[in-house]
């Protein structure tokens, strides 16, 4: 697993190795829109999991996972604000995203 100073460098690294599609979170799955896929918690793993924080705006914090289904023959990323989805994600699926 490699060390990536930005968000940016994260996703072109990490999209090069496969992680190729857009998973976004809802309440108990995540989603793919590219193909109307719905991801619940125990269909997918988390690869790798990143930090970011601006330098400049110590609230501006993301997180990017790196997410495979075997089941589904997906790979691909979830970027959310860190913390961002307690609000409005299961308690399954917060504990899958906090397992990393």
């Amino acid at each position: 697993m490699g060390k990536y100073t930005t968000l940016s460098e994260a996703i072109n690294d990490l999209t090069l190795k496969g992680y190729t599609f857009n998973f976004n979170i809802q309440e108990d799955c995540v989603v793919c829109a590219e193909n109307k896929s719905q991801l619940q918690p125990d269909e997918f793993e988390i690869d790798e999991v990143y930090r970011f924080q601006e330098m400049s705006d110590v609230d501006n914090e993301n997180i990017l996972y790196a997410i495979s289904s075997s089941l589904h023959n997906m790979k691909g990323l979830l970027v959310s604000a860190y913390g961002i989805y307690a609000d409005s994600a299961s308690t399954k699926l917060i504990a899958k995203l906090d397992m990393r």
